[in-house]
């Protein structure tokens, strides 16, 4: 792949120490959840990609519950490997940690190959920006998560990386575009600065069209697979999710761009890339001297990705959806704070300026990994004391015939067996045209004959008014984090 893409081949010493430095990320991260609470995975949506890759892998079925095909999965591509896991009798646990941590360690050794590429004073023996890439807490939060977030990201580093090297792979960086796509939908934006590049970098337009049909055979090939693929499942091009998404956070999206784009920034500068941002202008500014139209396309691209997922939905979960883009931002930062230590630009005082910003980028690095950890920590408490305690008491205690509605549905799904009615339109996509209609809601649970409603009581205050409660998780975990308790209410129909 190195070679293949124009990238610097790493020697097997290299490897091996981004290998174990990979390793000692994550088992931090798990070992920081096993004394917290236990081990688990900090989202519920964790579990209905395994929900989905076991029943692919028990049952021959793409379904959430047996017998009834859904396209709820946004990353078909996760599920399947997820699925192997469940061959080989290691999920949902270890071998989900495992694919977390290759996809980190393919990240960062990818990382310390670009830039080796494109910063030639970067000679040491040492793999410096790759251990940076396997300790950046939102990369290592991504790897434990259960969730295709890293594998998104490393797909993205490879063809913004082989941008910026200079890559004439163009067929490959179609694959790997369309390949994007099975792992998120979002990953059809890399078309863009690919195309960009071809026009900026190519002598003639015979030479550009020969090299965009090459992207699009590459690219079109796996994207029609995956359009006829959700539209056998779904009778839609896209996942239910897609829809889903965008219909239930209509209300983020009325709010002032300001604030929008002010809290999805917090999210993105949360960490050691605080201490980049001068690395990060001064290789945009070599960029445009050198006319690096593969870094320039790539931040292009990368502000257009932010301002998407700005409009659509909001940054929680430590902006996992932004999360993908972040490893490219971080090439950029690393390779301007490498070009600033060996240059001479502060005479004098280089050294001194030198060494003061190698010690803040060492020192945030080591207290937001840190910190990462005890956030990962407390998100897969939450998780296991209110959505997985939840499922493991229903499935326990009330009826097999019983229907079950709910909104968070993934622990539900992997530990329990009851009907689901899904609240949030993702293996019940009728409820996307009225998500949010409290009205519409109940009038629809009625109709289904639901038995029971699980929910947290501040998202649905008039569906959950004057029924009763049987079950309250009364776990200490939500409410230090400033939450609530997960409810189970009885439905009664009127």
């Amino acid at each position: 792949m190195q070679r293949f893409m124009n990238f610097t081949p790493l020697n097997k010493k290299t490897v091996l120490q981004l290998a174990f430095i990979c390793a000692f990320s994550l088992i931090v991260y798990l070992l920081a959840s096993h004394f917290y609470y236990r081990n688990g995975f900090p989202l519920d949506d964790s579990w209905i990609h395994l929900t989905y890759a076991r029943n692919l892998a028990l049952h021959g079925e793409w379904a959430f519950q047996p017998g009834k095909s859904t396209a709820g999965s946004t990353a078909p591509l996760w599920t399947l490997l997820l699925a192997i896991g469940f061959l080989l009798k290691l999920g949902p646990y270890m071998w989900t940690y495992l694919l977390g941590g290759m996809a980190l360690w393919g990240t960062s050794l990818l990382a310390e190959s670009v830039v080796r590429k494109i910063v030639p004073t970067y000679q040491g023996k040492f793999p410096w920006v790759g251990m940076f890439f396997a300790l950046e807490w939102h990369l290592a939060w991504a790897a434990a998560s259960g969730m295709e977030t890293i594998l998104h990201a490393l797909l993205v580093t490879i063809v913004l990386g082989a941008l910026m090297t200079g890559s004439r792979r163009f067929l490959a960086l179609g694959i790997l575009t369309g390949l994007s796509v099975w792992v998120r939908p979002d990953g059809i934006t890399l078309l863009g600065p690919i195309i960009v590049y071809i026009v900026a970098i190519s002598k003639s337009w015979k030479k550009r069209m020969d090299a965009i049909f090459h992207v699009l055979v590459g690219f079109g090939v796996l994207f029609c697979a995956y359009l006829v693929f959700n539209l056998i499942l779904a009778g839609t091009p896209m996942p239910n999710t897609f829809y889903a998404k965008q219909a239930e956070y209509v209300a983020w999206q009325g709010r002032p761009f300001s604030t929008r784009l002010g809290q999805t920034m917090l999210q993105l500068w949360t960490g050691s890339i605080f201490a980049l941002v001068p690395g990060v202008i001064g290789w945009l500014v070599m960029a445009i001297k050198r006319r690096n139209w593969g870094t320039l396309t790539g931040m292009f691209w990368f502000f257009g990705y932010i301002l998407i997922y700005m409009e659509r939905l909001p940054p929680y979960q430590h902006g996992r959806y932004i999360m993908p883009a972040m490893p490219v931002l971080f090439l950029w930062g690393m390779a301007g704070f490498l070009e600033f230590l060996h240059s001479k630009m502060l005479g004098k005082f280089q050294w001194m300026a030198a060494n003061a910003w190698r010690w803040l980028v060492i020192t945030l690095s080591v207290m937001f990994f840190s910190m990462g950890a005890w956030s990962y920590a407390m998100d897969v408490a939450l998780i296991e004391s209110e959505m997985v305690q939840t499922a493991k008491w229903v499935s326990q205690n009330i009826g097999k015939k019983e229907v079950i509605a709910a909104h968070d549905i993934g622990a539900l799904g992997y530990f329990d067996s009851h009907k689901i009615i899904d609240l949030a339109g993702l293996i019940s996509p009728e409820v996307v045209p009225f998500i949010r209609d409290e009205t519409r809601l109940a009038e629809f649970l009625t109709e289904h004959r639901a038995g029971y409603l699980i929910t947290f009581p501040s998202f649905y205050k008039s569906l959950i008014s004057g029924l009763e409660k049987v079950y309250v998780t009364h776990s200490t975990i939500a409410y230090s984090l400033n939450g609530e308790n997960m409810v189970i209410f009885r439905w009664s129909s009127p």
